[in-house]
């Protein structure tokens, strides 16, 4: 092979090797010019994660915030009034224009940051995306992280005795199973602590002590608790199949665990 020839084959490879290696990002980058988008002025915010743009209702995707009466449902709506109301953002839509509450769904961005990643950050609300996960889960997932080790607001880590104590030995989303281990030599009261997925669903532990060294299971369905059964009610399914997390926190709604899937 000539000098040439030699040239233009180390040339091809460089160029190979910069394509693999910057290829996630120039993915990520292509779909974005692929995306539909537009600007709203943003007049009202409902909550942490839903506004308004001239009467249009518009929901932000990959996040569940706070209800009202939950804890920091209020920050979280704070958080968003001081971001952008009363600001022109500009909406990024996916696959699915609107919910079947017929609310826009899209990710909002002000500045160049992705808002609804921010507030994930803050720790006001966590990720969601109960129809599959898109580009962005990823970015959403370290943004929860990051949260976590910042011990912010939702993210911030237990103080009950029993938070390192408690086990998630069996977590089987297909069939509707969750197995909780207490792994201390002491007793520890679950009462009102709570398993929440991404969403809305949430199951509050009655009147319930773990004993040391046991083990308690949580079912779908409306048969009567026994000592180490404890049934989830008014429930038909908890996990999305396109996947979902695990939440657990204790009686004053701090994080205990979480485990995705």
């Amino acid at each position: 092979m000539d000098k040439k020839k030699k040239i233009i084959l180390i040339i091809i490879l460089l160029i190979l090797a910069l394509l693999l290696k910057f290829y996630p990002s120039l993915d990520t980058k292509l779909q974005g010019f692929l995306i539909e988008s537009e600007t709203a002025y943003i007049d009202r915010i409902i909550d942490g994660d839903t506004v308004k743009s001239n009467e249009i209702s518009i929901r932000l995707l990959g996040i569940n915030s706070p209800e009202k009466g939950e804890k920091y449902y209020s920050e979280a709506k704070e958080f968003l009034e001081e971001l952008i109301l009363n600001e022109t953002v500009r909406l990024e839509f996916r696959k699915d224009r609107e919910d079947k509450y017929g609310r826009t769904l899209a990710y909002l961005y002000f500045k160049e940051d992705n808002i609804n990643k921010k507030i994930v950050e803050e720790g006001y609300a966590n990720f969601y995306f109960p129809s599959g996960r898109d580009i962005y889960y990823k970015d959403f997932e370290k943004a929860w992280e990051k949260c976590i080790e910042q011990n912010k607001n939702l993210c911030e880590v237990s103080q009950d005795k029993c938070a390192t104590c408690i086990e998630l030995r069996e977590f089987d989303y297909k069939d509707e199973i969750i197995t909780l281990y207490n792994k201390c030599g002491f007793d520890c009261e679950l009462t009102k602590w709570k398993i929440k997925d991404e969403g809305r669903k949430k199951f509050i532990f009655p009147e319930f002590v773990l004993k040391d060294y046991e083990e308690v299971t949580i079912l779908i369905g409306e048969e009567e608790n026994t000592e180490n059964i404890l049934y989830w009610k008014g429930e038909d399914y908890v996990w999305t199949e396109s996947g979902d997390t695990l939440f657990l926190r204790d009686e004053n709604g701090k994080l205990v665990l979480w485990r995705g899937y």
